[in-house]
């Protein structure tokens, strides 16, 4: 399976509580008129681990339907195995067309627990893997030596790449494999990434901006490296907005804004403090959002 140019992370809208159903097939909708590349929902961004299992299913099924023609990449990771399997076979049935898998968080695993860990979640299923690493989150990094190992996995055919460590991830792209593809999972490293050799991003800001962030990742898949720098510069300042708190809190301050979704949060996290509007409205306005 082919994934390049840009993934959005998709933003799981709140209203009073509840998902936003209508709400999130706005979202979708418009990511696909767009020209999004491909879809992940149920990833970080999605508040996945606040959600229950009968609404992971309906936002993958709604994913599915409007986004019929190119890639949807459901997060399925936890830190247990056993886990993670479970959550492949309960959204195996709606057709996602691949799976994205975080390293596990909190155990604070070996790198080879977490060879042996990808190993065992490929074996588990007949659909392509990408491996996420986002030790910022994970409170682990998958080394650059583990990665490509993995990636020698069956099964196993992209990473997104979240350290924010450019050596690392130059490293990755140069020696991995024939069709193994590597995705910044940072907006701000998405030039760079791409222009060393990377295939694209899986992306935060692009709920806020898709049209902007397509031609961005399109500009450096075309080698056009002026273009591809200057959009980059002109979208840098969303880049920085979108975590002037957690993620995605400031993402869904800024979709509020633009009148898509409630900017409503699910505890431990807490919808954005007015200063992270003032920043929003800014950046929207200045990218004549």
């Amino acid at each position: 399976m082919i994934l390049k140019g840009c993934g959005t992370a998709l933003a799981t809208p709140f209203k009073d509580g509840e998902v936003d159903f209508e709400a999130y097939k706005r979202l979708v909708s418009r990511q696909v008129e767009a020209g999004i590349h491909f879809l992940v929902p149920l990833g970080s961004t999605a508040e996945t681990p606040c959600l229950s299992d009968d609404e992971k299913v309906e936002l993958l099924r709604i994913t599915r339907e409007l986004c019929p023609d190119r890639p949807v990449v459901a997060g399925v990771g936890t830190n247990s195995p056993a886990a993670t399997i479970r959550n492949i076979r309960l959204l195996e049935p709606y057709g996602p067309d691949a799976w994205l898998v975080v390293v596990p968080y909190y155990n604070k695993p070996t790198q080879q627990g977490l060879y042996e860990y990808f190993s065992a979640i490929a074996a588990s299923t007949g659909k392509p893997v990408v491996a996420y690493n986002v030790p910022g989150r994970t409170g682990t990094n998958m080394t650059a030596e583990t990665t490509l190992r993995i990636a020698s996995i069956p099964g196993i055919v992209a990473v997104k790449e979240a350290s924010g460590k450019l050596d690392q991830i130059g490293e990755i792209v140069r020696n991995r494999p024939e069709g193994f593809q590597v995705l910044s999972g940072n907006d701000d490293q998405t030039f760079p990434v791409m222009r060393f050799g990377g295939d694209g991003v899986i992306s935060v800001a692009s709920n806020v901006a898709p049209r902007l962030m397509v031609q961005l990742t399109e500009a450096a898949a075309a080698g056009d490296w002026a273009e591809a720098e200057a959009l980059d510069a002109r979208l840098a300042p969303l880049y920085d907005a979108c975590f002037v708190e957690s993620n995605p809190i400031p993402a869904k301050a800024a979709l509020s804004i633009l009148g898509f979704c409630e900017p409503d949060m699910r505890l431990p996290l807490t919808a954005a403090v007015p200063s992270t509007f003032d920043v929003m409205r800014k950046v929207l306005e200045d990218l004549g959002l």
